[in-house]
């Protein structure tokens, strides 16, 4: 018969070498986090990502300089959408899907807070540099803004108000949601239901404040050399989508006058866009704009849990035919219309519809057809995009180059090359422009950011 005092001894024993295990497993996994880099090795680019990014600066180039001369491809008036008004939701799903694929490189939900508020921080100092009235470039040889007529919105700002809101919340989840998703269309939705709240979250804000804010009647003042007029709009109501009584509008103007009394009187030191009906990239339609970002991201996720070609693309064409089956609707039965502008619901939808079947025709060319070179310029200017849009979308380089005159400021090589090379050949402005604009500087921004890749040079925030 066993001894009752030995069993005793042996299972202490045991128990005693269990302890000693799971305290030496743990301090080994403490040694492999403190030994884990911050960033993971860097895995291979996404060629499509490249080039449609790219394909999105060649866009702002186009419309910028060659805007002027097609009417048709500039910015519209109000309700409707042509080309130039693709660029700025085209870079916010680019922002998205990239959020997803950085993030997932960082282990450490601190050290990706860190990285996400520094990089909001210097999208916000290049913004506030390049758009605020500090540069004047390309035809205008000075610099330098007064700071009470400083504009604090612009194209950066708004990417970087998305990008915050969208990463954080990528971040702060990751642990709320599964490595594996379940089998159905409609697992990768709530496996990232967090994410479609902050979007949620942002198209309750938008549309409670657009239909329901009361719209007084405001005035503004148009100064010429012979006198000064003051003219005064007559609003008093809600939920008005046109372009001198919405509340996207209203909302901007609060920042131009002195109260927000039924006056509305904009003060003398207001910056110049409170004379018009609002701010391009203001307070109220960026909030919007989230959504534009949250959508990308689900591209991204996309991209990262599903493998096959086949069901990638059937989870990117499906939203984006259903995002512009809503737009049209909304659009066509004057519900919603589609606007820049006021960043409506329903340009929302057809803008990303869009970037969704241009991303899902670009992962086909390139990703799956494997043509990849006849979108290498495209992909380059990608690799290098805010290189390129500060030297070129936004006249860094061109102003450097007009610096250099003889006798006169409209004598520089610029103007020469636009004038001679083109605008005279073809016997047409119009063309001449346009001409330029696609081999002047796009191509050569395009050989430019190749050179740079070749030689490992890139810009990233």
């Amino acid at each position: 018969m066993a001894d009752p005092g030995k069993m005793e001894e042996g299972l202490a024993y045991e128990e005693n070498m269990e302890k000693k295990g799971d305290k030496l497993v743990e301090q080994q996994q403490q040694l492999q986090e403190q030994q884990q880099p911050l960033v993971k090795q860097k895995t291979k680019r996404v060629a499509t990502l490249d080039a449609f990014r790219g394909l999105t600066i060649v866009l702002m180039i186009l419309v910028d300089d060659a805007g002027g001369s097609y009417a048709r491809i500039d910015h519209s008036p109000w309700n409707g959408c042509t080309l130039a008004d693709f660029v700025l939701p085209f870079f916010l799903f680019i922002v998205g899907v990239a959020i997803a694929l950085a993030l997932k490189k960082i282990p450490k939900i601190k050290d990706a807070i860190k990285k996400i508020c520094l990089r909001t921080l210097k999208l916000l100092f290049w913004g506030v540099l390049l758009q605020g009235g500090y540069s004047h470039a390309p035809n205008d040889l000075v610099y330098g803004v007064d700071m009470k007529l400083i504009r604090w919105c612009g194209i950066l700002q708004r990417i970087a108000l998305v990008y915050f809101i969208v990463a954080v919340i990528e971040t702060l989840t990751t642990k709320r949601r599964p490595t594996v998703l379940e089998p159905g269309y409609s697992s990768i939705f709530t496996a990232y239901r967090w994410q479609w709240l902050g979007g949620f979250v942002a198209f309750v804000i938008y549309m409670t404040t657009t239909y329901s804010l009361h719209v007084p009647d405001w005035s503004f003042v148009v100064s010429t050399d012979s006198e000064t007029t003051q003219y005064t709009v007559k609003c008093g109501m809600r939920g008005h989508l046109g372009p001198a009584c919405n509340a996207v509008g209203y909302v901007d103007r609060e920042a131009c006058t002195h109260s927000s009394s039924s006056s509305g009187q904009i003060r003398e030191d207001a910056p110049s866009w409170c004379r018009a009906p609002f701010e391009p990239e203001g307070l109220l339609s960026s909030i919007l704009a989230i959504l534009s970002g949250t959508i990308g991201i689900h591209y991204g996720h996309v991209l990262i849990h599903f493998k096959g070609h086949p069901e990638r693309l059937k989870q990117w064409v499906s939203m984006a035919l259903g995002l512009l089956i809503v737009a049209i609707i909304l659009h066509f039965t004057d519900a919603i219309p589609i606007n820049e502008q006021l960043y409506s619901f329903s340009y929302v939808c057809f803008t990303a519809g869009a970037a969704g079947i241009v991303f899902s025709a670009f992962y086909i060319l390139i990703d799956v057809w494997g043509w990849r070179t006849p979108f290498l310029l495209l992909e380059w200017i990608g690799m290098n995009a805010m290189l390129i849009y500060v030297l070129g979308a936004q006249g860094i380089l061109l102003a450097f180059v007009n610096g250099w005159y003889y006798k006169s400021t409209n004598n520089t090589l610029v103007f020469w090359i636009q004038k001679h090379v083109f605008n005279n050949v073809w016997k047409s402005e119009r063309l001449g422009t346009l001409l330029y604009v696609i081999f002047a500087e796009i191509t050569f921004y395009g050989v430019l950011s190749g050179i740079l890749h070749k030689l490992g040079i890139y810009w990233k925030l």
